[in-house]
């Protein structure tokens, strides 16, 4: 199968493009130089020369804060673009692979949001990505559309320039003291293990919305605990409410993801703490 990857130098599409190739599969990777989603003509005109029989778009103005600032950037970038990769992927015959958000949920409900929850997203950023699964859906009936949340992976997000693991190993690194959110609950995810998911997904023709988070939930206080922890630093790590750091756009309370449809189809992510020790392993073989 030979799969176009758009936005292939981020957490995620990178994991990608290796996951593909470790397939066996072809992977045309489509970076901005070759390809803009808010241009239809571009993202045809890209799409028509790489031939794919499947497209995978990571594309996404994913700054929460920003986005409240840039709402009609964030619309133009994660819905129309949505829209324009999905319209191609319709006159190609290619299959279109929406990646999406924990974003869409407003976090009130205290158990993980299954993929039949209704979404209710509470920042632009989330309303913005669930406009493009809307989008996606309504023009190709048979998209695979894919829920990530609380991304790590590789040397960090592209247009973030981190990710959070990075962000506390390097401030552990100087002996901070870290004071992290202990009142919001979501599901960490090795950008590596759900582009695996994701690639068997599209190899077994699934369709529909799926959830793909590792197994497991924990607060970003839980999380940079472990992290300090695994990676042998001796730093306090303090726990704080979220109101101790005020942002410009809210962020839901709880936005953990049930994988329920996706161990369905015999699909299964390793504990978030199992991909953690294994991202660390690889960072520090590559330092």
């Amino acid at each position: 199968m030979r799969v176009a990857v758009i936005g292939p130098q981020g957490q995620l599409g990178s994991a990608l493009c290796a996951a593909l190739r470790a397939r066996a599969m072809e992977c045309v990777e489509l970076d901005r130089g070759r390809v803009e989603v808010t241009d239809p003509h571009s993202v045809l005109v890209a799409l028509r020369e790489a031939r794919p029989a499947a497209v995978v778009n990571t594309a996404a103005f994913h700054k929460v804060d920003a986005c409240e600032d840039d709402p009609e950037r964030a619309f133009q970038v994660n819905a129309l673009g949505a829209l324009h990769v999905a319209r191609a992927c319709r006159e190609l015959e290619a299959k279109c692979v929406y990646i999406s958000t924990d974003y869409v949920f407003d976090g009130a409900k205290p158990a993980p949001y299954a993929e039949q929850d209704s979404p209710n997203p509470i920042n632009v950023y989330g309303a913005s990505k669930l406009a493009g699964e809307h989008l996606v859906l309504q023009t190709c009936p048979d998209a695979l559309v894919v829920r990530v949340a609380s991304l790590f992976g590789g040397r960090g997000a592209r247009g973030k320039g981190t990710n959070f693991v990075l962000t506390v190993l390097e401030r552990a690194g100087r002996g901070e003291l870290l004071r992290v959110v202990d009142d919001v609950r979501m599901s960490p995810t090795y950008a590596a293990d759900a582009a695996a998911a994701i690639v068997e997904l599209l190899a077994g023709g699934a369709s529909g919305v799926f959830h793909v988070v590792n197994e497991g939930t924990c607060t970003w206080y839980e999380l940079a605990v472990r992290v300090t922890q695994l990676a042998g630093l001796q730093v306090p790590v303090e726990p704080v409410p979220q109101e101790a750091y005020p942002t410009r756009a809210r962020r839901p309370r709880n936005s953990a993801l049930s994988t329920a449809k996706l161990e369905a189809r015999g699909l299964r992510l390793p504990p978030w703490e199992d991909a953690l020790r294994r991202y660390l392993t690889a960072l520090s073989s590559h330092a």
